[in-house]
């Protein structure tokens, strides 16, 4: 299945559209992975604890919607949007949501 972020496939016109598709991976940072995070905010640099747990939500909500537009005949998804946010009083879940627009293209 295409996934883009561009409101069109180049080269493959789209000759349905099947209508908007969406999905959540909301992931928990638990306590050892939240400590060591700090730890690293303290003397600074990346964070590779919240980074892999970013790239899993990413992964995990784009193939949810992969599916819901599997669900809906589509071949493709078009204009695809992903939002993170921080849930929860202290920030320790991450919650990445993915829309786009299923599509058939030639």
């Amino acid at each position: 299945m295409i996934v883009t972020t561009t409101p069109s496939i180049e080269g493959k016109p789209i000759v349905e559209y099947k209508g908007l598709v969406s999905a959540t991976a909301i992931h928990g940072i638990h306590v050892g992975k939240d400590f060591l995070a700090a730890g690293r905010n303290l003397v600074g640099g990346r964070s590779k604890t919240y980074e892999n747990e970013l790239d899993k939500g990413q992964s995990e909500a784009i193939a949810e919607l992969e599916s819901a537009a599997a669900a809906l005949g589509a071949n493709a998804i078009v204009g695809v949007t992903l939002d993170i946010e921080a849930l929860g009083q202290t920030g320790n879940m991450l919650m990445v949501s993915a829309t786009g627009t299923a599509v058939v293209a030639q």
